[in-house]
């Protein structure tokens, strides 16, 4: 593995999200919706436990900064975080998702492990439904190394993972009583490996990162549940599966394979909220894709390409996380090295031009995620030890910096609960 890329994976436990996510993160699976009564809780996933460089002598490196997953009350109104708990993990939570109800939290525990004969692990935990405490119920192995990325399966009965060391995607039941099985589907990442210089890099950047391997970075279905969507960063490639979910298992779809421009690297994608537009956010070429989604066979047809970064920019930057605004009139683009969020307008046929772009008061934003309003913005700047807090211009899409600054060692995502939404469990 290259130099750059040894100091990107191993500076601060750098890991996601990213999320993805990050996700995110903002897409916290039903908790959307705000509430008067009740507290609003926000949930920190962290860079807990060491990654160490990759090589095939391995030094070990102190613990990240984090100390699991962190729990915060959130007032409504200023944006405030005030700390409301820790789970304290030896791995690290640096993804995380919640289901419908509220009920239950998951998390990708990550580590940098590529032997694949030492898996990663993913965990269920209970939501207290008064507090929002959690209570660690399962945790299994994630179908691969270095799990970066979980998300729900729209029926609620499945967990789906992607691995990033181990450049597979797997399926993971959920059980009635919130608990984890054994995964029912596996499916390892094959393919050519993209060039180490990517297509669109800006003048003079050196953001050279995953292609060393395959790299499986974000899984998500779409909106209906139908097909599950992964990217791997490695092979510049999107991957449709049409899922079973009678048996959690995934078959390629009718156009199974979508190619980026070779040495981009896709890291996270975001669905528009009218399910037909698609972008994907590419960690190398600092580029945005918009694509058409066909819903009936999951094909996706690219339509324009944007730099994330604003124009006359030089140099090196890894993206991070994506996001589309609850109402669909924005799209927000995080860019790492540059410290910076994209903020670009949708138009009514879903292209995008850029309108802005913010400073994230902080280094290295892995991920983001709106409050359940969209009136709030919350980066994660992982190598700054801290969480800031934006206010949301809803009309043209603009972030104010609010002066709070929540300190979080390592911040890897964030998403949130609305304990007046929570429907406990029968």
């Amino acid at each position: 593995m290259m130099a750059y890329e040894r100091s990107r994976r191993s500076f601060l436990r750098m890991g996601c999200v990213a999320a993805g996510t990050a996700a995110l993160v903002a897409r916290s699976e039903g908790a959307n919706a705000g509430g008067e009564g009740g507290d609003l809780l926000a949930y920190v996933g962290t860079f807990s436990s060491p990654l160490r460089d990759v090589l095939p002598t391995q030094v070990d490196l102190p613990p990240g900064n984090g100390r699991g997953i962190h729990l915060f009350r959130v007032d409504r109104k200023t944006g405030a975080m005030t700390p409301a708990g820790l789970f304290e993990m030896g791995t690290s939570p640096s993804h995380l998702a919640v289901n419908a109800n509220g009920t239950r939290l998951y998390s990708a525990n990550e580590t940098d492990r590529i032997d694949e004969a030492n898996q990663g692990t993913v965990s269920a935990f209970a939501i207290n439904p008064a507090d929002g405490q959690l209570t660690l119920l399962s945790t299994v192995p994630s179908g691969g190394a270095g799990p970066t990325y979980v998300s729900i399966h729209p029926s609620g009965r499945f967990l789906l993972v992607a691995n990033y060391f181990g450049g597979s995607v797997a399926v993971v039941p959920i059980l009635a009583d919130g608990q984890l099985g054994e995964a029912t589907e596996v499916k390892v990442d094959e393919g050519e490996i993209g060039p180490t210089r990517a297509t669109h890099a800006p003048p003079g950047s050196f953001a050279i990162s995953g292609h060393d391997r395959t790299h499986a970075h974000m899984i998500e279905a779409d909106p209906s549940g139908r097909f599950v969507l992964h990217v791997d960063l490695g092979l510049d490639q999107i991957f449709v599966w049409e899922f079973d979910d009678q048996t959690g298992t995934l078959k390629p779809s009718e156009s199974p394979v979508v190619s980026l421009p070779p040495g981009d690297g896709p890291r996270h994608f975001h669905f528009h909220p009218n399910g037909r537009w698609f972008y994907s956010i590419q960690e190398e070429g600092s580029t945005i894709v918009l694509f058409d989604y066909d819903s009936e066979t999951g094909r996706l047809s690219s339509r324009q390409t944007v730099s994330s970064l604003p124009p006359g920019y030089a140099g090196s930057n890894f993206c991070s996380e994506i996001l589309v605004s609850q109402d669909g009139t924005h799209v927000y683009a995080g860019n790492r090295l540059h410290d910076s969020i994209g903020i670009f307008e949708i138009g009514q046929d879903g292209t995008l031009t850029m309108v802005g772009n913010e400073w994230t008061r902080g280094n290295y934003p892995r991920s983001f995620g709106f409050d359940p309003t969209g009136n709030f913005l919350y980066c994660c700047n992982q190598r700054a030890d801290h969480v800031t807090v934006f206010r949301v211009n809803r009309d043209s899409g603009g972030l104010e910096f609010t002066g709070q600054y929540v300190p979080v060692g390592n911040p890897s995502c964030i998403l949130f609960l609305d304990l007046a939404r929570v429907k406990p469990a029968s």
